[in-house]
Order: structure tokens, then C-alpha cells, then sequence
């Protein structure tokens, strides 16, 4: 919305690579395809930390792209369901994660204890975090895996669907991670688990 009308013209390159960075030379292969050259140093510093972004990142296919003020978005309709996705989880953690000492239960204390009874009664918390982890990433494997082994084509309402649930997911771990911190507690037994439940290490007979 910031670019002028219609300044970026459509784009299409390679992911994890640079191929809009100038008009000619190393950085500029996605010129190849179009008919007035584009180069994102060229825009306010604002945008080209965007563009840039997007040019290093994403593969930027046109037709899998939304539009802006007759713009192309710097990223695909997919990676945007992601990066919205991320703020849904970060800001999920922030308002009701905490730290549970090791990055799993962290995460787990997204969930209501009432539900997580049996899972740390059983010590299943390994194998629910990981089903949790696969519930939101699998629509983003199934839809990208699916289009990439047949001729089956997304579109750009599913795309960023799918893209929303890995992104939760990824935020929820980046916050998990950061948040996970020992320090605070004297030993594991300090830490308030579901039920009243406490950490405690299997003794030896």
C-alpha cells in the first residue's frame, strides 16, 4: 500500500535466492521474464526491507499471490496464511502460556489442565504434544505434498488456510522456546502441572 500504484509489476522467481535485488547483474535473474525491469533497492527503505524479504524467502509465483493497490504482495497467498498465523500463536501464548520448564509442557499449557489429566497421569505428554504439532501442520503437507506429486492445483483460499495452522503452530513453539526457562524454579517439583500433578524423577530399585 505503500508502493505507488501498479509499481510492482508481476513477479515470479526462486525461492531462497535473490533475483529482484537490482535491475541487472547478479541479483536480477527474475528480470529475465518481465518487460520493464524491477528492483526493490529502488523503492523507499520501508518497502525494499519487505520486498527483499520476500524476494529471499518465497518463490513469489504470480498467480499464487494476492494484490495490493495493484501491487503484488512480497510473498504468496500461502506464506501469508503463515505469517498471520504466527501472530495468532504468539499472541495466544501471551495471553495464556507460561512456563512449565521444558518447551513441551510449555506449549501443553495452552490447553486447559481439565483436558490434560490423563496425559500426565500416563506421562503422555511426548506423544500429545507431537499430535498436537502434526493436527496443525498436516492440512499445509497434505495441500503442498499433493499439488507437488499430482496435478492437483491449490487456490488461493486454501493455500493460506492450510498456511494459518503451521503458522499457529510455529508461533506457539517460538514463544514455548523462549519462554521455557528453569531458572525460575529452584528444582521440577516447583512446577504446577495439571491436577496438582509434580515433575519427579524415576528412582532406581
Amino acid at each position: 500500500m505503500v508502493v505507488g500504484t501498479g509499481e510492482v509489476p508481476p513477479l515470479e522467481a526462486r525461492a531462497n535466492a535473490f533475483d529482484y535485488a537490482t535491475s541487472d547483474g547478479m541479483w536480477s535473474s527474475g528480470n529475465n521474464n518481465l518487460e520493464d525491469d524491477f528492483a526493490w533497492t529502488e523503492l523507499d527503505p520501508y518497502s525494499a526491507l519487505i520486498y527483499g524479504f520476500g524476494d529471499l524467502n518465497c518463490h513469489q509465483k504470480y498467480e499464487r499471490s494476492w494484490k495490493i493497490n495493484d501491487n503484488q504482495m512480497p510473498v504468496c497467498t500461502r506464506d501469508v496464511g503463515i505469517f498471520f498465523g504466527l501472530a495468532v500463536g504468539g499472541f495466544w501464548f501471551s495471553r495464556k502460556g507460561y512456563n512449565r520448564w521444558t518447551v513441551k509442557d510449555t506449549c501443553l499449557s495452552l490447553l486447559p489442565d481439565r483436558w490434560l489429566l490423563d496425559t500426565y497421569l500416563n506421562n503422555r505428554r511426548t506423544l500429545v504434544w507431537l499430535l498436537c504439532g502434526i493436527a496443525l501442520c498436516l492440512p499445509l503437507i497434505i495441500d503442498g505434498f499433493t499439488q507437488l506429486l499430482t496435478s492437483y492445483e491449490s487456490n488461493n483460499f486454501t493455500r493460506p488456510l492450510t498456511g494459518i495452522g503451521f503458522g499457529v503452530g510455529l508461533g506457539v513453539l517460538i514463544s514455548a522456546t523462549y519462554s521455557a526457562k528453569s531458572k525460575y524454579f529452584k528444582s521440577a517439583s516447583q512446577v504446577t502441572l495439571p491436577g496438582g500433578m509434580k515433575f519427579q524423577l524415576v528412582e532406581e530399585e
